[in-house]
């Protein structure tokens, strides 16, 4: 097992310990190619514009290779989308906010339709974790329902 691999591994057992003892409702995962990613930036310019948030923008852009940051949102997107059951036609991703706490922990911010479909799933609050490596990125997401 590679050291990517590793990671992604203890990425998704450190997940699953977040859910233990919570209402979760739904919960999603993805995994992308971030070399897809890297050469859907290069050949369509506004690939970055279209799906992500000026705020995510602002931060991948900051590496100088920002494919691994753009790759593993995009997979938190996706896993949302699967979370919620409708997949990529559910929402528009820009309503899917990867944002970072000042701890640097991941959270998701939701808009519009997409925040409409959470409430309607009962979901209250999100678990989210990232990982990746030069070659993979992998999303996993909790929707989270209200304590009972």
């Amino acid at each position: 097992m590679s050291r990517g691999d590793e990671r992604i591994v203890a990425a998704a057992d450190s997940a699953a310990r977040q859910v233990v003892g919570r209402v979760v409702v739904c919960a999603g995962t993805d995994l992308v190619d971030v070399d897809d990613i890297r050469t859907l930036l290069a050949r369509q310019p506004r690939f970055a514009q279209r799906h992500f948030t000026a705020g995510e923008r602002a931060y991948c852009l900051l590496e100088r290779d920002p494919a691994e940051r753009f790759a593993v949102r995009f997979a938190a997107k996706e896993a949302v989308l699967k979370a919620l059951g409708t997949g990529l036609s559910g929402a528009a991703l820009r309503e899917i906010e990867v944002v970072r706490r000042p701890s640097g922990q991941p959270e998701l911010a939701l808009a519009g339709r997409a925040a409409a479909l959470a409430e309607a799933a009962g979901v209250h609050s999100w678990l989210i974790t990232l990982t990746h490596s030069r070659h993979l990125a992998h999303a996993f997401v909790a929707g989270v329902g209200q304590p009972t």
